[in-house]
This record gives C-alpha cells, structure tokens and sequence, in this order.
C-alpha cells in the first residue's frame, strides 16, 4: 500500500462511527481496543410527509453470477475508497415512515462467532420474540457451526430475518485494510470468499440464500461493496450504534436505541449475554412504540 492510499484511507475513516470490530468481550482475538463512538452517520427526516400509500422498494437482485465469475470481473481492479459509509451500502431504510406518518426504525443484531464470540444471549431473544420486536439477524458462519439447531429455529421465526455476517469476520477488503486492528481480506479472492462461504452455509441451513450482507467491523472498500452486490446480495451499514459492539450498559443500551429515527437502522449483538444490549432493547421496544414508532424488518 502506497503512502498516497494510507493518506486517503486514513482521510476517509475519519467519518467512520461505532465500536464494531468484534461482538466480543475484552480478551478475545477479535476485541475492539477503540472507544465507543455511537451517533448517526447522515441527517434523518425531519418531518413525515403527507399519508401515501408505500412505495414499492427497488427490485430484488437479480440471481448471482458464480463467484469465480465475479472474482475474474474485479481482479485487476484498485479500491479507492474504505469505510462504513460508502455508495452501495444500504445504510437507511428506503422507506421511513409508514403510510399514516409513524417513522420506520429497522433493528439488526450481529452474531459474530470465534473467540469470545460464540454465546447466546437467550434473555435478547427472547424478548424480542415477547414484544413481537422483527429483527435482522447478521450471523457469521463460526456462529451458526457453533449453533446449526438454534439457527434453523431462528430461521423458521416469522420475527427474524438471517442475514451473512461473513465466513471468518473480516473487514471486507481487497489490499487488507483493516478496522480496529483487524486485518481485512488481502485479495479479490479472499472478498469473494469471505461472503460466499458463509452464503452458501446459511442457504443449506436456512432453505434459502441470504439477502443482506454486513462485513466484519462494518467496513468495507468500494470493490469489496461492488463484490458483495454481484454475488447476489446487499450490503448494509448502519445509522445508530445501539450497543457500541456489546460494551454499553443497560441504561446506555436504552438511550441509543431511543434516539433512532425516521428510516434509521440500528446495530447491536445477540451473542454477549453478559451485556446491556438486552435489557435495554427491550425496554427501549416499549417507549418506541409508545412515541408512535414502527419497529421494522430491513427492506430491499
């Protein structure tokens, strides 16, 4: 990597938000040492528009080439751009509020699995299920290994959405850009794999092929967004950092998830249940919906 690429990639994860290197507890390989940061990463609606009946959402994605395919079309080609916040990435829902002007908020939880990562947080879960909370489930694939008979429950939960988390949950890179002191994927072919392996798992448990795709720590080059859309699926971001990577407490958990809004999409974790992330979504289910708000899936 030349100094000119450091320079921009140093410029450009300026804007970067959130603690999400790892899902983990301090020890583990995949731990963040960076301080929480929450607060969205662009300007929300201010006010409802007019009742109207809801936009149709852009079409599903046409079917995937093969990945060789897909790495053959990219492997000559330099990333010029690294971050959370980049074109292509689904980082607001397409429609953010509902027909009678209540804002839509999608909640989304990573599961990040390896070292540290491979837990449960059961009281989450089951809260989400008690309250009727929808929610995308981002699961990567040491989690669902780890957990294939809790994965195909999940997946027959008419709540929940699973969603590709990554195979080994590595930044999504084609040079090795990394966030949080982890080393991104070196290459084309390491991208492409990084998606695939855990897309292919998740399709022969689930039944179906996952629609959305979240990178290790959220970020990713702009090739490595252009990879992921041409294998099919689409990558999300996030607009609030409800739970900053499982550190928060119960109370903290509460106050980000409160300051969602209009099309917002926030990101916790389902796999620290030692965390606040539990207590403090659930709680914040319930005062959400008291101020009129729509908690939602993603939509395409």
């Amino acid at each position: 990597m030349t100094v000119t690429r450091r320079s921009l990639l140093a410029v450009l994860a300026v804007g970067a938000v959130g603690t999400l290197a790892g899902c983990t507890t301090s020890g583990g390989p995949d731990a963040s040492t960076a301080p929480p940061a929450p607060i969205r990463t662009r300007p929300r609606p201010s006010a409802p528009p007019p009742p109207h009946p809801l936009e149709p959402p852009p079409a599903a994605p046409a079917p995937a080439p093969a990945p060789a395919q897909v790495a053959a079309r990219h492997a000559n080609t330099r990333a010029g751009a690294w971050g959370t916040s980049l074109p292509g990435i689904r980082s607001s829902l397409h429609v953010p509020f509902e027909p009678d002007g209540r804002p839509r908020v999608a909640w989304t939880f990573d599961a990040c699995g390896g070292s540290g990562g491979d837990g449960v947080d059961h009281a989450l879960l089951d809260g989400l299920r008690g309250a009727g909370v929808p929610a995308t489930l981002f699961l990567n694939a040491r989690w669902v290994e780890r957990h294939p008979a809790l994965t195909s429950e999940l997946a027959a939960e008419p709540l929940f959405v699973l969603a590709n988390h990554g195979t080994r949950h590595l930044p999504l890179s084609v040079d090795g850009a990394d966030a949080y002191g982890i080393r991104g994927t070196t290459s084309v072919d390491e991208a492409v794999a990084e998606v695939w392996g855990n897309h292919e798992l998740l399709a022969g448990v689930t039944g179906a092929p996952p629609r959305y795709f979240r990178s290790g720590t959220a970020h990713y080059d702009d090739v490595s967004v252009q990879i992921v859309h041409d294998l099919g699926e689409l990558p999300i971001g996030f607009t609030v950092n409800g739970d900053g990577g499982a550190t928060y407490d119960a109370a903290t958990v509460h106050a980000e998830f409160m300051s969602a809004g209009p099309g917002d999409i926030v990101i916790a974790h389902l796999n620290q249940p030692g965390s606040g992330t539990a207590q403090g979504a659930i709680r914040a289910a319930t005062d959400l919906r008291a101020h009129g708000v729509s908690l939602v899936h993603l939509d395409l």
